[in-house]
């Protein structure tokens, strides 16, 4: 359910951000943009944490 959420609200907020920017420089709204942000934003989102590190090194160089 997480993820589908997180797929719902970032391809809405991408939509937003693209026509706000686009607002902002006198452009026209393009929606192909809006949607590959959209997708490609939740992707990354999801992808980031599963490749970090779980918690703190066991080696502390300091």
């Amino acid at each position: 359910m997480k993820f589908i959420m997180t797929f719902f609200w970032t391809f809405i907020l991408a939509h937003m951000l693209t026509y706000v920017v686009s607002s902002m420089i006198g452009a026209a709204y393009d929606f192909t943009t809006g949607t590959i942000l959209g997708i490609a934003a939740p992707i990354l989102i999801m992808i980031i944490p599963a490749i970090m590190p779980e918690g703190p090194s066991k080696e502390a160089h300091h």
